[in-house]
């Protein structure tokens, strides 16, 4: 069964449920037991005030008469006490009989066939009877009121510590290596158990990060040494004038190749960090980084018979970390290059943002939406790739507070737009 409201007012409606529970079970037990022990206290007493009269009856004796609040009938009596119609059908005992406005109770007996009714006026019992409901209704609302009180304070003194332990947990302080542990803060009760148990998530949490981060600086690092090396030997390549056309075509791809795997180690490496400066980070505009771009994708992307078209503006001098808007831009147009066959592939500036639109295969609909996440990819048939370049490029923006989407070109193909926000 699930629950809308929180664990505070699910105490509260608990303890006025209990409290409504057992008020209302005395309170009824209350007004029955109440009523069944005054209700034989009358049939007493009216039963000895009949006999009382049954006896005078059978003595002939009439100067005692009923008392002032009772009305005594039987059959064949004369003047007052002749017996009217409305109480001949009464059996033997005691009932509660109403007679206009007014309401009585009676004592019935029947001697030789001769019914003998005794009725006392209960104006003055059911005046009782008002008032022990009032009191009990009045009883009932003030322990209802109660409850809610009493549940409402509990419910702030137990939930305090809860309440203090989740700020602590979700505080980002909490995953730093130097954070103190949350169990010492606490009683060994309940919440000093699940503080015990958020302090080991937490510290596997902690270890799970540095190993993630550790892993990701030591590869890129180590990956700087051999992407040297290929990259020197690229460029004495290129030097050598002897080198045929097809050979210097293959150098020029691996030195691209270097240069792109430089920019991701640097992007990996900057990731990797958990505080870094921004402000000593490289920095670029937009047309400089979208240049750069140009002037590397143009070659491989009108080799494949595409056109690409690029389409500056104005936008001002406004500056952004270069790695991270180079490794942006750059995953995707090598998207827009490895998804389209026929066709053209456009990127647009403008002011804090940019497009990369192409005509290729699109994104089916039911992914589009899962585009961004890790190892998805738009045709499963295409290449070799690990869908990991969108998810690169959803991590980065998250990092730098920018916002990338997704939409469809008619009548096929799709296109990608960053928008940077305020930059530096």
């Amino acid at each position: 069964m699930e629950f809308k409201q929180s664990l505070a007012q699910r105490i509260i409606i608990a303890f006025a449920l209990m409290s409504a529970l057992v008020a209302g079970a005395f309170a009824v037990g209350i007004v029955a037991t109440v009523h069944l022990v005054e209700e034989k206290l009358i049939s007493a007493g009216l039963g000895g005030d009949l006999q009382r009269l049954l006896l005078m009856d059978t003595m002939d004796d009439w100067s005692h008469r009923p008392e002032p609040d009772q009305l005594f009938y039987f059959s064949e009596g004369r003047g007052d006490f002749a017996l009217p119609k409305d109480l001949r059908h009464l059996s033997p005992g005691f009932h509660e009989v109403f007679r206009g406005n007014l309401s009585y109770h009676a004592m019935v007996e029947i001697i030789d066939g001769r019914h003998y009714v005794l009725l006392q006026d209960q104006s003055d019992f059911e005046e009782r009877e008002r008032i022990l409901f009032a009191v009990v209704v009045v009883g009932f609302v003030l322990s209802l009121a109660l409850a809610v009180l009493l549940g409402w304070v509990l419910a702030r003194r137990v939930m305090a510590p809860v309440i203090r332990l989740a700020r602590q947990v979700r505080h980002r302080d909490q995953l730093l290596g130097l954070a103190p542990p949350l169990a010492p803060d606490y009683a060994a009760d309940e919440v000093g158990q699940l503080a015990v148990a958020f302090d080991a998530t937490l510290g596997r949490l902690r270890e799970a990060l540095t190993r993630e981060r550790l892993f990701t600086s030591d590869v890129s690092h180590e990956l700087r040494t051999p992407l040297m090396v290929l990259a020197t030997s690229c460029e004495l390549l290129l030097a050598n004038d002897r080198l045929d056309p097809r050979a210097r075509a293959q150098a020029e791809r691996i030195t691209r190749a270097c240069e792109e795997m430089r920019d991701l180690v640097q992007t990996f490496l900057m990731l990797a960090r958990a505080q870094r400066n921004e402000a000593l980070a490289v920095q670029a505009t937009l047309p400089e980084v979208a240049a750069d771009l140009v002037s590397q994708w143009r070659q491989p992307i009108e080799n494949k018979g595409l056109t690409l078209t690029y389409e500056p503006a104005e936008v001002g001098d406004t500056r952004y970390n270069a790695t991270f808007l180079h490794t942006v831009m750059g995953n995707l147009l090598r998207n827009a290059l490895h998804y389209t066959d026929q066709g053209f592939i456009r990127l647009s500036l403008g002011a804090g943002r940019f497009s990369v639109e192409d005509s290729g295969v699109g994104i089916p609909e039911e992914k589009r939406e899962a585009m961004f996440q890790p190892f998805v990819r738009g045709n499963e048939k295409r290449g070799e790739g690990l869908g990991l370049g969108l998810s690169l490029v959803q991590r980065i923006c998250d990092d730098q507070g920018w916002t990338v989407t997704l939409t469809t070109n008619e009548p096929h193909g799709c296109a990608f737009h960053v928008d940077l926000g305020a930059g530096t």
